[in-house]
């Protein structure tokens, strides 16, 4: 809701640093830099700070911080904010850090020693609310800032949930929030207490008994001052006798919390008006060089569009004119997918990444800078044979779409509203009541304090969750647990795929053109958006039917064809692992072979051990989260490991390898050549370096997986036209490992054959040390249900 300008006033705003990037720290994800430097605050204040400049276009933006040394409050008790985590050392980084944010936006710091940021708005706001051509916002994310609020004057913007949900506060929304206004909010801490600030106010009393007081009797004097008149003036207005005592009782604590609670308007600092609109003396260039070291694309062209650095384009010319130089598309997507191929943290690069990166305005230095670092670095060979020869195939597979039964969607979607409500009815019985499961804060009341299962489901820091992850740990405590679990499952599929895909399906064709990114992902993997259909589910039995509804065209079948267990025959081929060579040689089960390597059994349980560490020992999977995921306890989860390392030494010893060649080069690379940089391993935060660490494990396993799958792709098409089947044999669908195209009927049993051998031979036995990287294939007439070809 953007704030209306008063005619003819001047609007401060004033910014209080440190509650926007603690909030924006707990709603957004942990966001890395290229250089492995935590960001997720730094994104979410920018994004913040945007728009605040777009919403309530100020005149002038300063900001306030808190300092890490004890407040006025401290001293006067110990107790102050005793609750609170210590802050994460990501966090603190970034505190720091949006300093260097602040300046680049010509925004003004204030902060003393001793004071809170509250504190420094409160000073700044009195020294300012006698000019009557000013007004002041309050931008935060507390609303203890609330009772800085007077008439329209002194206002508040602040954030409802997470960092986009925001709102106004003049002085009649404060009191139509509370039932009183913004002057008594102090005195409402005073009653009632802030466990967030740990301030103890009266203890029994809350929330609403506080309010009844206020609204009743005014603020804690004009309250004790009506007590000494006797208990009946309370007593008429239904305040209970118990209450009555406890503020006889705990007089000196409510107006001890009070003072605790209440905002200083007398900080020893001297805030001067500027003398200018802080956008006068902006230079949005600072903001986007730091933004480019952020790794902030998306926030870099808001920069640009909010202050007139973007040029606009006729969408319908082809080429772009930049000084003299002409650029058609083309060019551009590949000079794009060689920096890709340079650097994969630059996925989907822009020409604004590519000029950026080369540190050029022109475009022709920036392809010859690009060109000649491909061949330095020896990579000219993944470009060329890898990447170019995909750009035309991805365009026709995007061109071609996947047909989509909307038939089938509706009666699935149907079903699964039924069973959703049928859900819902077990929930509310075992709660005792209806309430919002969607709701984090309800479901929380229900599960922690109505059914009392708060000191079994907390978060690291303490903090009571309502995550998939902390609920799977109480699905023994209570029965609800299983239905919620049930519930979230069955409302995303419905609200992610079966009730948006209908409308994502072109009325022309009835297919779906999802978009396939080539560049996608810093693994060297595809992505595919709009939808993204290599997240469509198939763990569960729900999320598997979703598949049934893409379909062939009449007169076609749908072929897949899918990699078995590629990742584990690369890490066995790249580590020339022996036990594991001959298993795959002799078509053996992976897991099982392993299992009676390393546990001298085959099958159950031996087995299932075997699965999760293979698979975790490839994404750098520790003691800690083997024990976790087997529901082990550590001791055992190291037996196991232990074991596995002395099956498959020259694994463990090709890791061990892979971590240690990272760290020296600061990349890794596939079988063919593919490097992936990991900035993170020189990070100074050890949880940046230890992710990057497991990252890298991992690459040149997943990285030549891709590649592989790429060659493929293009050997595929490379038979289809020398056969000038380009009529009958579709490529429609890339999926990680899998490749699903549409054939015409007829073709179908030929299509299989040679498209099989082909994926099977793109790594040659003497490359493979005699592994064959075989290929499951099937048939069908929708994605879901389809037949195994031998």
């Amino acid at each position: 809701m953007a704030a209306k300008k008063t005619a003819k006033k001047k609007r401060l705003v004033l910014l209080d640093a440190h509650a926007i990037i603690h909030r924006a720290y707990h709603a957004l994800p942990d966001f890395t830099s290229s250089t492995g430097e935590p960001t997720g605050a730094l994104y979410g204040i920018s994004a913040m700070l945007l728009k605040i400049v777009q919403e309530l276009n100020p005149d002038y933006i300063v900001a306030a911080y808190d300092l890490p040394e004890p407040t006025h409050r401290h001293e006067a008790f110990g107790e102050y904010k005793a609750g609170r985590d210590k802050s994460d050392e990501a966090l603190t980084h970034q505190i720091e850090r949006s300093r260097d944010l602040f300046e680049a936006f010509n925004i003004p710091i204030y902060e003393r020693g001793g004071f809170e940021a509250d504190d420094i708005l409160g000073t700044i706001v009195e020294s300012q609310k006698k000019k009557k051509s000013l007004e002041i916002i309050i931008a935060s994310g507390d609303m203890d800032t609330l009772q800085l609020v007077r008439g329209k004057d002194v206002r508040v913007y602040t954030l409802r949930k997470g960092i986009k949900d925001t709102i106004i506060y003049d002085e009649k929304a404060v009191e139509e929030r509370f039932g009183f206004g913004p002057t008594l909010l102090p005195d409402y801490k005073g009653l009632r207490g802030d466990p967030s600030d740990n301030i103890p106010g009266i203890p029994g009393i809350g929330e609403k008994t506080a309010t009844a007081l206020i609204t009743g009797f005014g603020g804690i004097d004009d309250i004790y001052k009506r007590l000494t008149k006797g208990d009946e003036p309370f007593l008429e207005k239904g305040i209970k006798p118990r209450i009555v005592n406890l503020l006889k009782e705990y007089k000196d604590e409510a107006h001890f919390s009070k003072m605790l609670g209440e905002i200083r308007n007398d900080a020893p600092i001297t805030f001067t008006l500027p003398k200018t609109d802080w956008d006068k003396g902006l230079d949005p260039e600072k903001v986007l060089v730091l933004f480019s070291e952020l790794g902030f694309k998306t926030l870099s062209e808001r920069v640009k569009s909010l202050f007139g650095l973007t040029q606009k384009e006729d969408p319908k010319d082809a080429h772009k004119k930049e000084k003299g130089e002409s650029i058609s598309d083309e060019q551009l997507e590949k000079l794009g997918i060689a920096l890709w191929v340079l650097n994969s943290e630059y996925t989907n690069p822009s020409k604004d990444d590519i000029l950026s990166y080369t540190n050029t305005p022109s475009f022709r230095k920036a392809e010859k800078h690009i060109m000649s670092e491909l061949k330095r670095q020896e990579l000219t060979h993944v470009y060329e044979n890898i990447e170019l020869p995909l750009i035309p195939i991805v365009k026709n597979m995007t061109d071609r779409g996947i047909k989509v039964d909307l038939t089938y969607l509706k009666k699935l979607s149907k079903k699964y509203h039924t069973e959703l409500d049928a859900v819902s009815k077990k929930i509310y019985k075992h709660a005792g009541s209806e309430f919002n499961i969607n709701s984090p804060k309800q479901l929380g009341e229900i599960l922690f304090d109505t059914l009392g299962l708060a000191l079994k489901a907390k978060t690291a820091s303490g903090k009571r969750s309502t995550r998939e992850s902390a609920l799977i740990g109480l699905r023994k405590e209570h029965p609800i647990i299983d239905e919620i679990l049930e519930y979230r499952e069955i409302k995303k599929l419905l609200s992610t795929y079966i009730d948006n895909l209908p409308h994502m399906v072109s009325p022309q064709d009835k297919r779906l053109h999802a978009r396939f990114l080539q560049a996608g992902t810093t693994t060297g993997r595809m992505a595919s958006q709009n939808p993204n259909l290599q997240n469509i589910p198939i763990r569960s039995d729900r999320g598997k039917v979703i598949r049934n509804a893409f379909v062939a065209e009449k007169g076609y079948k749908l072929l897949k064809l899918d990699y078995s267990q590629i990742e584990l025959r690369i890490a066995a081929v790249l580590a020339e692992e022996t036990a594991m060579l001959d298993a795959f040689k002799a078509g053996e089960d992976i897991h099982s072979a392993v299992a009676q390597e390393v546990f001298g059994k085959k099958g159950g349980a031996a087995r299932r051990t075997a699965k999760i560490i293979n698979f975790g020992l490839l994404y750098g999977m520790g003691v800690v989260a083997l024990s976790k995921t087997l529901g082990t306890k550590r001791a055992e989860a190291q037996k196991f490991l232990d074991e596995y390392k002395t099956a498959f030494p020259k694994l463990i010893s090709y890791m061990d390898d892979i971590k240690l060649s990272a760290h020296k080069n600061g990349y890794t690379e596939t079988m063919f050549g593919r490097r992936r940089y990991f900035p993170g391993l020189a990070s100074h935060l050890p949880y940046v370096r230890a992710e990057a660490e497991r990252m890298a494990i991992n690459a040149p396993i997943q990285g030549t997986s891709a590649d592989i799958i790429k060659i493929a792709m293009a050997r595929v098409n490379e038979w289809i036209q020398k056969e000038k089947q380009q009529d009958n044999i579709f490529l429609i669908l890339q999926v990680h490992d899998e490749l699903v195209y549409e054939v015409k009927e007829s073709e179908a049993e030929n299509a299989v054959k040679h498209i099989a051998d082909i994926m099977e031979s793109v790594v040659s036995p003497k490359e493979a040390h005699g592994v064959t990287f075989h290929v499951d294939a099937a048939v069908g007439d929708n994605w879901g249900e389809m037949e195994e070809v031998q």
